[in-house]
């Protein structure tokens, strides 16, 4: 239950300073430049935490266990971020910019869970959907 509990405190602490940092980057900076400095430190603290982790394969067999989602998700993680500080910088506030793409991201993720993942529909999610069209149509009014 701990680590039910954490891991989604974890997630949104991070992404409370991951759009703060988003929407304080430089505008004089040049974007990649930006994404280039911090994944390159995030390779650096993940090789550290890598080492304290509980593993006897390795890193080399380690490595080997990966496959092509490695691949994708770095290209997902620069199209993310490159897309919020375009969207910060374009002049979406930081109230309403993650609210807008994280709604719409849950309503798009509900059909690949059903039909990809077999996950189960039942009439909440529905109502959740509504909502956050709802959402989207209000938090979005002039």
């Amino acid at each position: 239950m701990f680590m039910y509990v954490f891991s989604v405190v974890l997630i949104i602490a991070a992404n409370i300073f991951y759009n703060i940092c988003q929407k304080a980057t430089p505008q004089k900076a040049n974007p990649f430049i930006a994404l280039f400095a911090t994944y390159a430190i995030a390779s650096i603290v993940t090789l550290i935490l890598f080492h304290f982790s509980k593993t006897d394969k390795g890193f080399l067999g380690s490595i080997k266990d990966l496959n092509w989602t490695s691949i994708v998700l770095a290209f997902c993680i620069v199209g993310l971020e490159f897309g919020y500080i375009m969207a910060y910088r374009s002049g979406w506030s930081i109230s309403v910019c993650p609210l807008v793409a994280n709604s719409i991201l849950a309503v798009l993720l509900i059909p690949i869970g059903i039909f990809i993942f077999k996950e189960n529909f039942e009439l909440n999610k529905l109502f959740g959907i509504i909502f956050c069209i709802i959402g989207l149509v209000l938090i979005n009014r002039n």
